[in-house]
């Protein structure tokens, strides 16, 4: 259905240096006594070694808070306990620093970007260098029309990808990976649901704190998703353009190219791990370059997080989402890095 050939990405998307990752594993037999004592730490300064291709991880000096933005047209279903189209206040909130991830991002040192791909908004509401890569307001609503044109989907998803190779080439050395929107919890159930081929009620979580009443119209909303989504599973564009949006399609994009990149990524929450499991599809090797910050609670998150084989470094039930959860797990990461590289022999 377009021009990207998918099927590029499982030859480009190496895994990370095993040899590496042995090195590393080996450097702390003389660094730490008793053996193992570092437990997971260890483990995540390897992972770090071998992404960055070195046996003593460098520190992280330049993470960067990337979040995609977008409005949903399955929230005209009253599945959020946000308002329909209420995603712009999401992404004001978060740029003037008020929001559990800009308070976070401050503190750990990571800038903050955020990009509209399809906020239900006049672009004169937000920043311009926040809504130049917007693709269209909004999304079709899942269960009734397509979210996306198939070339919105494309110039989506190669958005992405182009964002992927800005921050590699500028020097960001971790990604922080989030998500801002109003009914994006139910598409990542539609498609955590379809790729996992289980039920509709087996993926739907409370999202933004919903009541009993909201979850059974959001469990109908995923079921009705999933009637769409199923034709569609072998073409990962197609899917996304069927039951996922701008903000969906781009992050698939960008997890993509960051892994092709060799640039490392924290998860956050079940948006991202939806993303994710739609990219680990195209490239089996991308969730290699991949970590998962924090467990939010969100069923779906789970289910996915289980079928890509990736364990949250921290769970303390946040679902406050934007990347809150990835940047819970940054101290962890930068302190693995850290003590990698200045421990004394």
């Amino acid at each position: 259905m377009s021009g990207i050939e998918m099927d590029e990405f499982a030859a480009l998307v190496e895994r990370p240096d095993a040899g590496v990752r042995r090195d590393s594993q080996e450097r702390w037999a003389g660094l730490v006594r008793p053996a193992g004592g570092l437990g997971k730490v260890a483990e995540l300064a390897d992972w770090l070694a071998a992404v960055q291709g070195q046996a003593v991880a460098r520190p992280i000096t330049r993470p960067r808070l990337l979040v995609f933005a977008g409005d949903h047209g399955v929230a005209a279903l009253d599945v959020s306990a946000n308002p329909a189209g209420g995603t712009a206040a999401l992404v004001r909130a978060a740029l003037e620093g008020g929001t559990p991830a800009a308070v976070l991002a401050r503190e750990y040192g990571a800038q903050l970007r955020v990009v509209d791909m399809g906020v239900d908004c006049d672009p004169g509401e937000l920043p311009a260098d926040v809504t130049a890569h917007r693709v269209r307001r909004g999304s079709g609503r899942l269960d009734v029309e397509d979210a996306l044109t198939p070339e919105e989907a494309e110039k989506a998803f190669r958005t992405g990808m182009a964002l992927a190779d800005e921050e590699a080439d500028s020097g960001t050395d971790l990604v922080l990976l989030g998500d801002l929107s109003v009914g994006g919890t139910t598409v990542a159930g539609v498609l955590i649901a379809a790729l996992c081929g289980t039920d509709a009620s087996v993926v739907t979580g409370r999202g933004s704190g919903i009541d009993d009443l909201a979850w059974m119209r959001k469990c109908a909303a995923i079921r009705d998703g999933l009637r769409r989504a199923r034709p569609v599973l072998g073409d990962q564009l197609a899917l996304l353009a069927a039951v996922g949006g701008a903000d969906f399609a781009a992050t698939t994009g960008f997890l993509l190219q960051a892994a092709v990149r060799k640039l490392p990524v924290v998860l956050d929450g079940v948006v991202s791990a939806a993303c994710a499991l739609v990219a680990q599809r195209v490239a089996f090797r991308a969730p290699d370059w991949w970590a998962a910050g924090s467990a939010g609670g969100e069923p779906g998150q789970a289910k996915a997080l289980d079928r890509i084989s990736l364990e949250p470094l921290v769970d303390r039930g946040v679902r406050v989402g934007g990347g809150t959860g990835a940047l819970l797990a940054l101290p962890l990461l930068q302190g693995a890095a850290r003590l990698s590289a200045e421990l004394a022999l």
